[in-house]
This record gives structure tokens, sequence and C-alpha cells, in this order.
């Protein structure tokens, strides 16, 4: 059973009635009076921990209820005020310094938040939890190296630290120290431990057990299903809309976008022209693919749209082709896809992934296709391009590329709103 927090230091012991009441107010959700009951108390005993931290809390939840960032700023403030006063009952200062690293994350204020936790670790350094948490905000602000750190100190400290071993195998895997990660995520996820049920977890350990030719990740996917961190075993995006149409293939008249592929099909050698003519001047307009999903070979992207918004400089290279795209904000405004130029090379193999989300379909235009050796799967089905014809698919489905042909192949992939989102959704849905 967990002990109950000590949260009253010997004078306000002295003061309890007065301090219990004031909570009452805050747990019956009497907001405003409960602030003022607590101010009233920090104003005749400013030495008393626990009234402040009540005023914390109260500021805390106002904040919530008016949905004010200026006010969730003041109870950051405040718990702040509860770590720097005499004689603060341990307890207290671990919920009062954790509640206000979590409210500076809330607000976006990574590195405060650093600094508050930090401070956590260095009162409290044999409580691991803490170092766990740092170890989260070093990840935040992007420092694998120093969260890296921080979880060999816990696992020196605790070895059978669930939840430091899935974020330590997470940074390896990172590193792309593919075999030296699986242990670390696997017994991760076996511990049980809080903080280790992630979809995360189970796509990045799958995804490692993939890349070594190890058909135990579907086990690990299909546990991660049944947990409800993906849609299905092959469909594995963790960006998702819920209850969209969900199947791997769709043909030009299921996605609605029939205009759109016409227009695709219509023009493909304008497209593919203005493609080819990218890559005699400038081949550095390519960029190589930089999200570590080949096993080997050469695959480059010359793109036109990202997250809805166009690239200038790159339509000057393909100017007919962007204009054409215009017409066709299902394309050009999707903000969770893009539009470009793929071309890979002979000798390329693109490993198993998935897309981030469920909220777009993709289609590749054929535009320079060797007559054999290149094939894309989606899920169980195979299919190969064809040249002035569109392939559609949903990039959250496990998907894999061979490009073993005589010569490169090039398509046009344009990104478009799943067709069963609302006008509001791809609105405000989030960019990725």
């Amino acid at each position: 059973k967990k002990k109950k927090p000590k949260l009253l230091n010997k004078f306000d012991k002295t003061i309890k009635a007065e301090l219990d009441a004031a909570e009452k107010l805050r747990k019956k959700g009497k907001v405003e009076e409960a602030l003022r009951a607590f101010e009233a108390l920090v104003n005749q005993y400013p030495q008393s921990p626990r009234a402040r931290y009540g005023k914390a809390q109260s500021e805390d939840d106002l904040a919530e209820k008016m949905r004010s960032n200026e006010m969730l700023q003041q109870a950051i403030n405040t718990y702040d005020e509860v770590a720097s006063l005499p004689n603060v009952p341990s307890d207290l200062m671990k919920l009062s310094l954790k509640r206000e690293a979590d409210r500076q994350q809330f607000l976006g204020r990574m590195r405060g938040s650093l600094v508050t936790l930090q401070k956590l670790v260095h009162l409290f350094p044999s409580d691991t939890s803490f170092k766990n948490d740092l170890g989260v905000g070093y990840l935040l602000i992007g420092d694998n190296s120093n969260a890296k750190k921080v979880y060999e100190e816990v696992l020196s400290l605790a070895p059978n630290d669930g939840f430091a071993k899935v974020h330590y195998g997470f940074i390896l895997k990172a590193e792309n120290k593919i075999a030296e990660s699986i242990p670390y995520l696997k017994e991760g996820l076996e511990s049980g431990d809080p903080g280790t049920n992630d979809g995360r977890f189970y796509f990045h350990l799958g995804d490692a057990l993939q890349r070594i030719g190890d058909k135990e990740a579907y086990k690990w996917y299909e546990l991660g299903y049944q947990r409800g961190h993906f849609a299905s075993v092959w469909q594995r995006s963790l960006y998702n809309v819920k209850g969209l149409k969900a199947q791997p293939w769709w043909t030009a008249r299921e996605t609605g976008y029939t205009e759109l592929v016409k227009s695709l099909e219509k023009n493909w050698k304008l497209i593919r022209d203005e493609g080819l003519a990218v890559m005699d001047k400038k081949r550095s307009l390519f960029l190589p693919e930089d999200e570590n999903l080949r096993e080997k070979g050469d695959w480059s992207q010359f793109t036109l749209w990202q997250q809805g918004r166009r690239n200038e400089n790159a339509c000057k290279g393909a100017p007919k082709t962007c204009a054409l795209l215009e017409r066709f904000p299902e394309a050009t405004g999707c903000r969770r896809g893009q539009i470009k130029y793929s071309v890979m090379h002979p000798g390329t193999h693109v490993w198993p992934h998935t897309g981030p989300t469920n909220c777009r379909l993709r289609m590749h235009l054929g535009l320079v296709i060797p007559k054999e050796g290149c094939r894309i799967r989606c899920a169980q089905e195979n299919r190969t391009w064809e040249e002035g014809k569109v392939l559609i698919f949903d990039d959250s489905f496990e998907h894999e590329v061979w490009q073993d042909a005589e010569n490169y192949r090039l398509i046009f992939i344009v990104d478009v709103w799943h067709p069963e989102l609302t006008a509001q959704q791809r609105r405000t849905l989030p960019a990725i």
C-alpha cells in the first residue's frame, strides 16, 4: 500500500484546521474561493510551505478553468517559491517541484523544466524516478547524449528499471545501434513498469527486430495492437484519427480524387521532363533520404511541398508541375504530407516501415520505370510502377521497396488528405 505523503512541517500542524478548510474548498471545485483562502494564509503565515503549495494548486486549477497561460505561469512561480522556503517536508518538496516541471513542459518551457528536474535530482539523488524524468527532459530538447548518460546512471543503480531500459533502448536505436537496442527495449516492455506501455517502444522494438531479420517483430506488433497502440499489426502509424477507412491499396474512384489522378496521368510527361531537367542540371537539388529507412543504396528526393507549404525555390525548377498542382488543395493543403520527386538507383532496398499518420494517402506517378527489378510491397501485396500511371496506397500500413533494376527509377509522390477527413479536421489537424 502506498504511504500517504507527509506534507506538513511542525508549524503547519498548528494551523492544520485552516489549511484543511481551504483545501476542502479546492476539492469541491470552488477554485476562486480556495485561492482567496490560501492567499490569506500565505499573507498571514509567509513561512508556511503547505499554504503556499495550496495557493500554487489553486492557481493551477484556475489556469485550467480559465485556459490561461498567464495564470499557469503564476502557479509555476508559486510552486518554485514553495521549494525555496525553509523546513519544507521532503514529500511536499517532491510534489511541488515535480508539478512545476510538468507545468513548464506543458507550456513548452523545456529548458526551464530541465532546470527544475536537475534541482530534484540534486535534492533526492537516490530517487531514480527523478533521474528518469530528467532523462525525458533531455530527450524533449533533443539532447540524446545527456539523456543517455542519465539512463546509464539509473541502470547502474537499478539494473531492472524498465522505464530506464526502454528509454535507453530507444536512444541506442536512434544511434543506429540496432542489435544493441533490442534487449533493452524488450526487457523494458516485459517489465510492465509504469511509463513503458507506449506505442513508440513497440514500434521501435519491432522495427529493430525486422532489421536484423527476426520474425519475432510481428509478435511485438501484435502485442502493440492488442494494447491499443496500433490500428492493426500492419497499420502502425502513431498519429491517427480514429474510424477512418483503412486498407493498404486504393483505387482513384475510392479516394474520390479522380480529377487529380487524371491530371497527373494526362500530364505525366511534362512532370517527368521537369524532374529530369532538375536532375541533370544540379543533382544537389535532390537530397538523400535522411530518415534512416534504407538498408543500402541511393535514394534521393526533390520536394515541392512540405506540410502544406509550397517551396518557392524548388517550384522555380518545376514551374509547370507546381502550377498544375495548385488546382488541387487536397494535395497542396495536406499538412501531414509532401509532394516530391523521388529517384532511386539500382541496388537500393528500403526497410519495411510505416508512415506516421493514417490521415493521408500516397499517390505514386511512374515517370521513368525500368522494365523489371523495381517493386513495392504494402502490407502483404507487391505491386510495380508503370510510366504514366498512378499507384495509390496508405503508407500508414507497412511497406517496403526493392530497386534491383539496371537503371534508375523516377516517380512523383503526391500525398493527399484521407478522403473521410472533414473540412474542419483538414483545417485544424497539426502538421507532421
